[in-house]
């Protein structure tokens, strides 16, 4: 893929439980859709030296993630490590997702209230930053992108524009919380009916944070980034009681 070099989940796995630790940051990219379906995973000793794991526990880390159905490996010339998941093309039922959020418990609540003060955040600094002819393109591209009406294609298009704010921040580990946070919305999200209402509404608050982002104006990326989660927060709250 053209910009592995901007996931922000492919940084240093820290702390003992390294197979464990880079099979989530693997399965949460692909999730997410920074590496999409039919895309080719970074070279073995890139992907080991970004992740800093032995290239032995990246192997078994691929090999659980195959087993899953997440991965694919070819042999050859062309040969290399693929995504291969998909998501049910019709997403569960509204029925599930009041069992996820009910699984889920105060997760949920706690997910909602972080990603209210980590998002906001990330949008303000990013408005800070003198960004990079290419960093402001590819934040153009992804607010084009995820105002397609196509739900399934929407979703990642939606996760990667809230990644590419916060990677804009310039902060690893505050585009990490919001990776972190994004896997947890985006699966209630892809669960509830869709409101051609909302969106709309969603459209417009992320034309705003991007704007506010290229036009330098850190008060308004705040504000429109705090609109716009407590509209997806006000949204699930509704549908799920």
């Amino acid at each position: 893929m053209d910009r592995s070099v901007d996931v922000p989940l492919w940084r240093p796995v820290r702390g003992g439980n390294a197979f464990e630790i880079t099979v989530a940051r693997l399965a949460q990219t692909i999730r997410l859709g920074m590496v999409a379906v039919g895309d080719q995973l970074p070279p073995e000793r890139e992907l080991a030296e970004r992740l800093s794991v032995s290239r032995v526990t990246l192997r078994e880390a691929i090999a659980a993630l195959r087993d899953a159905g997440y991965l694919e490996t070819r042999r050859g010339r062309s040969g290399g490590t693929f995504v291969v998941y998909r998501d049910a093309p019709d997403g569960p039922s509204t029925g599930d997702a009041a069992t996820i959020a009910r699984e889920m418990g105060d997760t949920l609540h706690d997910a909602l209230d972080f990603r209210r003060v980590v998002e906001p955040g990330a949008a303000e600094l990013a408005a800070t930053r003198t960004l990079a002819a290419s960093d402001r393109a590819h934040l153009s591209a992804c607010l084009a992108a995820a105002a397609d009406r196509n739900v399934p294609t929407r979703r990642v298009a939606d996760s990667r524009l809230h990644l590419a704010i916060a990677a804009a921040s310039g902060s690893p580990s505050l585009a990490a919380a919001v990776a972190d946070v994004q896997v947890t919305v985006d699966r209630l999200l892809a669960a509830i009916p869709v409101i051609a209402r909302n969106l709309e509404h969603s459209d417009l608050q992320h034309k705003r944070i991007v704007e506010a982002i290229l036009s330098g104006d850190p008060r308004t990326a705040r504000s429109a980034m705090e609109e716009h989660c407590d509209g997806t927060a006000e949204l699930l709250r509704g549908l799920l009681g």
